[in-house]
């Protein structure tokens, strides 16, 4: 692993304090909640599409997407089928109710909708899971970063928690679309240097046609699943039903994704920033996994690590299993011998059947030494009670940068990571504090001033700020980390969209029987996950957005029934 030159080390810092100051100066002087909370309505339509994709564009997305396609392939894609159908249904039901109301955040329609306790239940369950997820957002660049280049953990989450602080805090919703408007072109300019280098980089016989049948016969183009087998994580129903539930979720009812297009400066705008993200996500992910995709081609060519993760590699080399490892890894340098004329015999055969299937033979026979060298980690770290990760997905993309691309582009390519995190961090913020604000510190106090109101905020914002950088401090690796974060969203957007969709076309529904039914849902739904977690039951996280959904709705309905006598005002 190369350390990085003082020329990385410049456009690094040059990338990132530019975003930081230029967020601030840019949005300095917010005097009302109006400016600070919606950014004075006074938003473009890219600039909203822009700030939605940067939101939910991660360090995560760029850290562990080509990861997730250089073991499975570019089936994850399905995940955001459902997207453009969410965007299409909330500029039609959600945007236009938002905006006649005039609300600051999506939680204050529940109040006029049901009652106070409704509101305040749905903003707590969406404070606790953005809470969460903030925290996370920070932490999955930092252990990777600090694995990948000796930097300290700790250190790191506090950098990056205090840089997203600054502007977030002085700038508030102006702040983080200005700012995310520019992450997202430091974004996409990184992504694409990086996809031209990784293609560059193949042999000069093996054009990119090629590279994507060399993929293919490795089983990594797959992209539709059409099976109706829960054993899959992602189908195209999974994505069809399950992401679209999800995504009308995050989209349509959570405060990070909400304030993004409230800032907007009309319907109009807020609408069309929202298709734009709608058309320009699920091409975005494409091309994301399709960069991971040209990763594992170039390793096809090139030795890699038996385990990308060099905290897990030393880790095993230090231990009673070093040699039971050291001979792996001869196990792994005979078998991509062997691949490499496996795959001169493919590309001499014109593709042939028994080409095929002679790549996804040593390719099996690679996996198997690689989850091999998975459990003798896994052994070593049970065995000396460490923390340490063996799955390494999420190290694929950053050993391949640190290793492969030239002096000064290692810095662009961090700078994308770290904006990303920054981007999606900062939204987070903005939108804990605005909830905390609006939803529970106004609701529940005497009448404010806007100066107060804008003061509130602010320190609410560093305090959710504070509370991630330690929830990033504590927290552990998932098998995944952008599942990870896709698992905690299950656990509570399918309760909350169902009440919502109670909220719109389920008239007769009051107050009383939606609260019930959410708290009976939301304990429901983290049972069923649990069950699955111990393998009791069979049911992929992406359907918990559906089912709880479905429960949460049919649960109130019925008690509406019985509660006859309720005499909870509705408009």
């Amino acid at each position: 692993m190369q350390i990085l030159n003082w020329i990385d080390w410049v456009v690094l810092a040059v990338t990132l304090l530019a975003i930081v100051i230029y967020g601030t100066w840019q949005t300095r002087g917010s005097k009302n909640v109006q400016d600070y909370l919606k950014g004075g309505n006074t938003s473009k339509w890219w600039t909203i599409g822009l700030s939605v994709m940067a939101t939910q564009a991660s360090a995560i997305t760029f850290l562990s997407t080509p990861g997730q396609a250089y073991n499975d392939g570019m089936g994850f894609v399905q995940f955001y089928f459902g997207l453009p159908i969410a965007m299409i249904v909330i500029c039609m039901v959600f945007i236009p109710l938002y905006h006649r109301l005039k609300v600051y955040t999506a939680y204050e329609f529940l109040e006029n909708r049901f009652d106070l306790k409704t509101r305040t239940l749905t903003a707590i369950l969406f404070l606790i899971q953005r809470g969460l997820s903030a925290g996370i957002t920070i932490f999955a660049p930092a252990i990777i970063l600090s694995v990948v280049l000796g930097w300290d953990l700790l250190t790191l989450n506090i950098v990056i928690g205090l840089l997203v602080i600054v502007y977030t805090v002085s700038g508030g919703t102006r702040a983080v679309n200005v700012t995310q408007k520019h992450q997202m072109i430091v974004i996409f300019i990184g992504m694409l240097v990086a996809f031209f280098i990784i293609v560059s980089k193949l042999p000069q016989d093996v054009t990119f046609i090629k590279a994507l049948d060399i993929a293919g016969a490795s089983g990594k183009m797959k992209i539709l699943d059409f099976s109706f087998s829960l054993n899959n994580r992602y189908t195209f129903w999974s994505g069809i039903i399950g992401g679209t539930f999800l995504m009308l979720s995050y989209f349509g009812t959570d405060q990070s994704q909400v304030q993004r297009y409230l800032s907007g400066k009309s319907v109009k705008e807020m609408q069309l920033g929202l298709l734009f993200n709608g058309l320009l996500k699920v091409p975005m992910q494409f091309f994301i996994l399709l960069v991971g995709v040209m990763v594992f081609v170039f390793y096809q060519f090139n030795e890699s690590p038996l385990n990308f993760n060099p905290t897990a590699t030393e880790l095993v080399l230090n231990s009673e299993y070093a040699s039971d490892y050291k001979k792996l890894r001869e196990a792994q340098k005979d078998n991509f011998e062997s691949k490499q004329i496996e795959i001169k015999n493919f590309i001499n055969s014109e593709t042939s059947e028994s080409a095929i299937e002679s790549i996804l033979k040593v390719n099996v026979a690679n996996k198997k030494i690689k989850d091999e060298a998975k459990l003798l980690i896994d052994k070593v770290a049970e065995k000396q009670n460490i923390k340490v990760e063996s799955n390494d997905k999420d190290y694929v993309f950053i050993h391949f940068i640190l290793n492969n691309l030239p002096r000064g582009l290692i810095g662009l390519l961090l700078a994308v990571i770290l904006s990303a995190a920054m981007s999606s961090t900062s939204s987070e913020l903005n939108a804990l504090g605005s909830t905390t604000t609006i939803d529970l510190y106004k609701r529940n106090t005497s009448e404010k001033t806007e100066q107060q109101m804008v003061k509130a905020s602010k320190w609410f914002t560093f305090a959710w700020g504070i509370i991630a950088i330690c929830v990033a401090c504590v927290a552990n690796l998932a098998e995944n980390l952008i599942q990870l974060v896709n698992i905690i969203g299950s656990l509570f957007y399918g309760n909350v969209l169902g009440i919502f969709l109670i909220a719109f076309f389920f008239k007769f529904v009051k107050g009383h029987a939606v609260f019930i039914a959410a708290i009976i849902t939301q304990i429901f739904v983290i049972s069923l996950f649990l069950l699955n977690e111990h393998e009791i039951i069979n049911l992929p996280f992406l359907w918990l957005n559906f089912v709880g959904c479905i429960i949460v709705i049919t649960i109130a309905c019925i008690l509406q029934l019985l509660y006859k006598n309720d005499k909870t005002i509705t408009t």
